[in-house]
């Protein structure tokens, strides 16, 4: 039998999964905080929790002025870690994936990087700008620190689906843009396609990400794929309310405002 890894163990379903990802830092460490428990709060199964960084290759220009107001606030990759125990402490119990490129990671070490996820009890990581085939090392300190080394597959890795697939930790992050045929609610027939041939061959949860930010996109993946994933969508969400956010007076209800409209794009 297998023994349950500490993901699993905070993972209270594997099918319809609802996977929002905050930036740390963004607009400030308290309320990134706070975000993240309306988002458990809204249905939130995983939480992707961003580490600023100034040059995002793989982040549309959403995700980029988030990391920026981060940066501009003094967030780095150590502090962002830092955040997660604060979260546990006021009522998160959801998996917490951190999700960062490459650079600040090889700056602080990588041992370093895995001690500081597990001393603060971080159950994921995700690497977007690190191939699969130069992860090696990353993969095994994963496991000796019993973090779950996140992969992504996307359309392009056609001769790697298999492997990649098969060897999946946590969940897969199956990188899909939204294809809608003949004007009708569906996802086209190469996204579905390619969303069962990554399933047939995961051992974890599919989860679809990538340009989704309607109900309706929510509606579609959740036809094919085990989650959904959802990162500009929610930034957006969260820079609608900036600036009461960042004013004590103004945050309860901002953060109301920013649940109510959560619920709407996932229920």
């Amino acid at each position: 039998m297998l023994t349950q890894t500490l993901f699993q163990g905070k993972l209270s379903k594997t099918e319809d999964l609802f996977i929002p990802f905050i930036e740390a830092g963004d607009p400030s460490p308290e309320v990134t905080i706070e975000l993240a428990l309306k988002l458990q709060e809204a249905g939130a199964d995983i939480l992707e929790l961003g580490i600023p960084y100034s040059d995002p290759l793989a982040d549309g220009p959403t995700i980029q002025r988030a990391a920026k107001r981060a940066l501009d606030n003094g967030m780095s990759l150590k502090q962002a870690i830092e955040l997660i125990p604060t979260m546990r402490e006021k009522g998160l119990t959801i998996p917490v994936v951190v999700f960062t490129y490459y650079n600040p990671v090889l700056r602080i070490g990588e041992e370093t990087f895995f001690e500081l996820l597990e001393e603060h009890g971080a159950e994921g990581v995700l690497i977007p700008d690190l191939p699969y085939e130069e992860s090696e090392s990353v993969r095994e300190l994963a496991l000796k620190h019993e973090i779950e080394y996140i992969s992504l597959v996307a359309p392009n890795s056609e001769a790697r689906i298999q492997k990649i697939a098969s060897e999946a930790r946590g969940f897969l992050y199956c990188v899909s843009t939204l294809g809608v045929t003949g004007g009708e609610n569906q996802l086209s027939s190469e996204v579905t396609h390619f969303i069962e041939k990554v399933k047939k061959h995961s051992p974890v949860p599919v989860a679809v990400g990538f340009g989704i930010s309607t109900n309706d996109d929510v509606r579609m993946i959740r036809e094919h794929a085990d989650g959904v994933i959802i990162g500009s969508k929610i930034i957006r969400l969260v820079e609608a309310e900036v600036e009461n956010l960042k004013d004590e007076h103004k945050r309860e209800a901002a953060l109301d405002r920013f649940y109510n409209n959560v619920r709407e794009l996932v229920e």
